[in-house]
C-alpha cells in the first residue's frame, strides 16, 4: 500500500464552538466553519474546484453544502460512515487532490443534533432478521471495562479510578478550549460518583450531545508550499470496517477492538512509523465513552498490552505528558456532532502545529494523530491519520 504521504496539506481550516446551537441552523454552522477556513488559507469561495460534506443525519445530498454556500455549481459530495464521517470526507478529498483530478478542495463536517429533541445519538438502522441485539451505545461500550479489569487483575474500584482519570484528564484539557461545549475542570470524586448510565459506565464517562462544525482546505504539497508558509502535512489516511464476525464468537474479546489494530497498523505503515508510543507526539482519539480511550491506548500501539492503565494513571497521556492524548478536551468536552468530530480533532493538530493552541499548546509537535471510531467494539469503522508539521 502506497498511501498519499506528503502528496497533499491542509492550507486553511476553522471549527464552530461545539455546543447547544439552538439560535443556528445547520446552514449557519457550515457558513461560519467555512468561511473561518478560507479567511484563514487567504482565498475566496470561488477558489475551491470540489467540495466534500460529511454528515450522518443533516443532511441526504450535496446540496447540504452547496445551498448552505450558494456555490457556484462546483461538484460536491455527501459522505457518511458512521462516526468517523468527518475524516472520510477528508479521505476521500485528499486522494481526489493527490489523483490531480482538483487543485484545491474543501472538506465540511458538521451535524446538529440538539433540535431534534432526542438526548443521544439517532441511527435509523437497517432492516434485519432480528437477531442483532437491541442495546444502546453506553451499554456496548461498557461491556470493555469489566473485561480489561478481569484479564489484568483491576478490581471494581481501581478499574474505576482509571476510567475516571481518563475523564478528569480530558476535562481539564477542555478546560483550556473556547470551542468546547464544556470548558470546566471536573474533580476525580464528582466523576467517580456521577449518576450511572450502563454499569460502570456514570454519566461522565460518556460523552454528550451537541452541534458544530468544521472544515478544511486542501491542496497538493507543491502548490500549499507556495500559498501557506505552515501548511499542515498528510502522512497516512487508513480505514478499517469489521465484517461483524465479532458479534458471532462465543469468546470475543472485549479489551481489544479489531478494526483499531487494522487501521493503525495500515497507518503506521503508510506513514513508515515503527514505534508509535515514541514517534507520534500527540494524538486525538475517540473518547465516546472513558474505556474506549483506554482500549485505543493499547489497540494505538501507545502502551504495551495491559500497561495502558498504568500510564494513564501515570500521566503520560497528560497535556505535559510523554504522548498527550486529547489536548484540545476530545468528545468528553467537545460532545459528538458525528459528521464533525472528525474534523474537529485535525483542527487542533493544525492548530497545535503552528503554536496557536493557547494555554494547552504543546513544546513544538511535529507528528500527530488522529482516531474515529464508529459503531459497537464487536464491529466498527475505524480510521486513523497521521499528519505532520514538516516534509518528511
Amino acid at each position: 500500500m502506497k498511501g498519499i504521504s506528503d502528496k497533499t496539506a491542509v492550507v486553511g481550516m476553522g471549527c464552530t464552538q461545539f455546543k447547544e446551537h439552538w439560535d443556528k441552523s445547520t446552514d449557519d454552522l457550515i457558513i461560519d466553519a467555512v468561511q473561518e477556513a478560507l479567511n484563514d488559507a487567504g482565498i475566496e469561495l470561488a477558489d475551491i474546484d470540489a467540495a466534500w460534506i460529511g454528515t450522518m443525519d443533516s443532511g441526504y445530498a450535496g446540496t447540504t453544502l452547496s445551498s448552505a454556500l450558494k456555490s457556484d455549481y462546483i461538484p460536491v459530495t455527501r459522505v457518511e460512515n458512521m462516526c468517523a464521517t468527518g475524516s472520510e470526507a477528508f479521505r476521500n478529498a485528499c486522494y481526489a487532490v493527490a489523483a490531480g483530478a482538483y487543485d484545491t478542495v474543501l472538506v465540511v463536517g458538521v451535524e446538529k443534533l440538539k433540535d431534534s429533541g432526542f438526548s443521544g445519538l439517532v441511527i435509523n438502522s437497517p432492516d434485519g432478521d432480528g437477531t442483532f441485539p437491541n442495546i444502546t451505545a453506553p451499554a456496548a461500550f461498557s461491556l470493555l471495562a469489566p473485561a480489561y479489569f478481569h484479564k489484568f487483575g483491576l478490581d471494581k474500584a481501581a478499574g474505576k479510578e482509571v476510567l475516571s482519570r481518563i475523564a478528569w484528564k480530558n476535562h481539564r484539557n477542555g478546560s483550556l478550549n473556547k470551542k468546547a461545549q464544556y470548558q470546566t475542570e471536573i474533580p476525580m470524586e464528582k466523576i467517580m460518583n456521577s449518576p450511572l448510565i450502563a454499569e460502570p459506565l456514570g454519566i461522565l464517562d460518556c460523552s454528550g450531545v451537541a452541534d458544530g462544525a468544521a472544515a478544511a482546505i486542501i491542496m497538493r504539497t507543491e502548490d500549499a508550499k507556495r500559498h501557506k508558509k505552515n501548511p499542515m502535512y498528510i502522512k497516512a489516511l487508513a480505514v478499517a470496517a469489521g465484517n461483524g464476525e465479532g458479534m458471532l464468537m462465543q469468546g470475543f474479546d472485549f479489551t481489544s477492538i479489531k478494526e483499531n489494530l487494522a487501521s493503525s497498523s495500515s497507518a503506521y505503515k503508510q506513514a513508515g512509523i515503527r514505534d508509535p508510543s515514541k514517534e507520534i507526539d500527540m494524538a486525538e482519539v475517540h473518547d465516546c465513552f472513558t474505556p474506549t480511550e483506554l482500549i485505543i491506548y493499547e489497540d494505538l500501539g501507545f502502551s504495551e498490552k495491559g500497561k495502558g492503565w498504568k500510564d494513564a494513571m501515570n500521566g503520560k497521556f497528560d497535556l505535559n505528558g510523554k504522548l498527550p492524548v486529547n489536548p484540545d478536551g476530545g468528545l468528553k468536552s467537545f460532545g459528538h456532532p458525528i459528521g464533525a468530530s472528525g474534523l474537529r480533532m485535525l483542527y487542533e493538530m493544525y492548530l497545535q502545529f503552528q503554536g496557536r493552541a493557547e494555554k494547552r499548546q504543546l513544546d513544538n509537535p511535529k507528528i500527530g494523530l488522529t482516531h474515529n471510531l464508529g459503531g459497537y467494539p464487536w464491529q466498527c469503522v475505524s480510521f486513523v491519520s497521521i499528519i505532520g508539521k514538516e516534509l518528511s
